[in-house]
């Protein structure tokens, strides 16, 4: 991280209260705080993410996914929006070679494979995967619910976890541009997997499971052109002696130098901080905290992997705190931002350098 290089944070928001779009605001990386400059409007952002070559940002929207591209002052200008043949999307994410697009639907439980053009515009839906199945009786997870998609560090596989069915289903992309199906990770029943993070070696990845409340290390490897996961440990997101079933592990996200897992948990309202084997990939819970508001729907390590913010949907704040790793406590640093209904936040580079 560079002593001259300036960051902001994207928030995106559901707008039927009183927000109105993406918030843009200003990074003290030093402080550890953030400070409010504008919003951009567009309907119920409910995610957010980086292009691969770092001039768009692309958000999820009521149409379907909208592309702006970021200003050297980390404005936003909105390029286009297209429509994704099914309902709205919740998380959005990109290859790294810039190339596709992929939107995850929880309330369809679809995949969809886009197609992005150099100058930013998005362009055709190349492939779109409805998942099929049935999950518990309960209503959180009766059916198929895709929550997250994600690319492997090689760029090979895309891994859609679903909360519904507790599955992660691994894609190839062929040289026509479709989804062919290599491998499923079967979870735990009622587990709902949520979201999956890859570490920094790209050895291992770890998948949050929003019921349980627990996060799962696995090896991942190539196996000459099949994806190979293999589970290595469970463990725990919440506090000590908390009612698990009013609990849902929400957020993670992991420190800059790949040493450290964060995870939220909304009920619980805590940020658990985890250290990570750089060997073994696995993971030694230091603590599990409050985070001074309620349901951390999403985290995000500040660059100076010092500080981490949590969106705190239920209460509309964002709350900061500085990290004491040696200590293993949170201090909050300066007074909670407030925004109504947070749902994601993106800190990044301003301007149009890589993220």
């Amino acid at each position: 991280m560079s002593d001259k290089q300036k960051y902001v944070a994207y928030v995106g928001t559901y707008t039927q209260g009183s927000s109105l779009g993406i918030y843009i605001y200003d990074v003290d990386v030093k402080e550890g705080t953030l400070s409010e400059r504008k919003y951009v409007p567009i309907n119920n952002s409910s995610y957010l993410c980086r292009s691969a070559n770092g001039k768009f940002l692309y958000s999820i929207e009521d149409e379907g996914v909208a592309v702006f591209a970021i200003e050297d002052d980390g404005d936003l200008k909105m390029i286009n929006r297209i429509k994704i043949g099914g309902m709205r999307g919740c998380y959005v994410s990109v290859d790294h070679t810039g190339k596709y697009l992929f939107v995850a639907g929880y309330h369809d439980g679809k995949v969809t494979l886009i197609h992005t053009h150099h100058d930013g515009r998005l362009g055709s839906v190349m492939d779109g995967v409805f998942h099929k199945g049935l999950g518990s009786v309960s209503e959180r997870n009766f059916r198929a619910h895709v929550s997250c998609v994600k690319m492997t560090p090689d760029n090979k596989y895309l891994c859609a976890v679903d909360n519904g069915i507790d599955q992660v289903k691994v894609y190839s992309i062929s040289n026509k541009d479709k989804l062919e199906l290599r491998d499923i990770i079967r979870c735990e029943r009622e587990s709902a997997p949520r979201l999956i993070k890859f570490g920094n070696s790209g050895k291992f990845a770890y998948i949050l499971y929003e019921l349980n409340n627990s996060v799962e290390v696995y090896s991942y490897k190539d196996n000459d052109g099949e994806p190979e996961f293999e589970k290595l440990q469970t463990i725990s997101t919440t506090s000590e002696n908390v009612d698990e079933i009013h609990d849902a592990a929400s957020g993670m996200d992991m420190s800059p130098d790949g040493k450290f897992l964060f995870t939220s948990t909304a009920g619980d309202d805590t940020v658990a901080m985890f250290a990570i084997d750089q060997k073994t990939g696995l993971l030694t819970k230091k603590f599990a905290l409050p985070i001074g508001g309620v349901y951390p729907k999403d985290i995000a390590v500040f660059p100076d992997g010092k500080h981490i913010a949590c969106v705190n949907h239920e209460s509309g704040t964002i709350t900061t705190f500085t990290i004491d790793y040696d200590k293993n406590v949170l201090i909050q640093k300066g007074r909670p931002c407030t925004v109504d209904t947070p749902n994601c936040i993106l800190i990044t580079p301003m301007g149009c350098s890589k993220s």
